[in-house]
């Protein structure tokens, strides 16, 4: 299978609001895509049944080729995870907090020890394994967060909104990093309403009131504007919707 990820026709609806109705699209094998869309567009909800914590009857979720209903250990294992939130234990050391994720994924030793050295040496955070997450600046705390979600080898990394709080600076940093690993064959899927977080190169999955509007090469939907006036005709979201 070609996808990193393929939705078919996945619905969710809390109560009587209809949260995502009908959502179809996929993700390459070693492509950045952005889900690009309005806050209120239905990206939370859809980054929580693409980990598992929504779970929804309607329509069909895989990953690496694994079915999420069908088997969840299995397309979980496929995917890393860096959500919206900080989830880093401020005062154990840059080590320490890959150790013991690793761990949580069975992962121990010598082999846990190179699988940690690969995924800071691939986000530049090597040489700050011995401080502790608490005196991390914003930018090197969700770099670190990154390669966290990247120890135990997975096919497909989600990330949602990972900019917010950040300075321009650790913006850039970040979705250069990302863009880099999506380069060396990782695919991504990468929660936005930002449009100059997207390359012109990138696919764009544009979500609106919980609908796909688009999916295209970022290039195709700027046309001969630029992606943040299709972005904003398509949706009448400015960039602080």
């Amino acid at each position: 299978m070609s996808e990193a990820l393929l939705l078919r026709d996945v619905s969710f609806r809390y109560g009587a609001k209809q949260a995502l109705d009908g959502v179809s699209f996929a993700v390459p094998r070693g492509q950045f895509c952005a889900l690009l869309g309005p806050n209120g567009a239905g990206k939370s909800t859809l980054f929580s049944l693409l980990t598992r914590l929504l779970v929804t009857r309607e329509g069909e979720i895989r990953v690496a080729g694994h079915d999420m209903a069908r088997a969840p250990r299995a397309a979980l294992a496929k995917i890393g995870v860096v959500f919206q939130q900080p989830t880093l234990d401020l005062d154990m050391t840059v080590a320490r907090n890959m150790a013991y994720f690793a761990a949580l994924h069975g992962i121990s030793g010598r082999a846990a020890q190179a699988q940690i050295d690969a995924a800071l040496d691939r986000l530049e955070m090597r040489e700050r394994a011995g401080e502790k997450v608490r005196s991390l600046n914003g930018g090197h705390r969700r770099r670190m967060e990154i390669a966290r979600a990247l120890v135990h080898g997975p096919e497909l990394l989600l990330l949602d909104e990972p900019t917010v709080g950040l300075d321009t600076a650790s913006r850039l940093a970040i979705t250069e990093h990302v863009h880099a690993l999506a380069g060396g064959g990782l695919s991504v899927l990468w929660c936005t309403h930002l449009v100059d977080e997207i390359a012109p190169e990138d696919d764009v999955v544009v979500l609106h009131k919980g609908r796909v509007l688009a999916q295209k090469r970022a290039s195709e939907l700027a046309g001969d504007g630029s992606l943040q006036d299709a972005f904003m005709e398509m949706t009448g979201a400015g960039q602080g919707a």
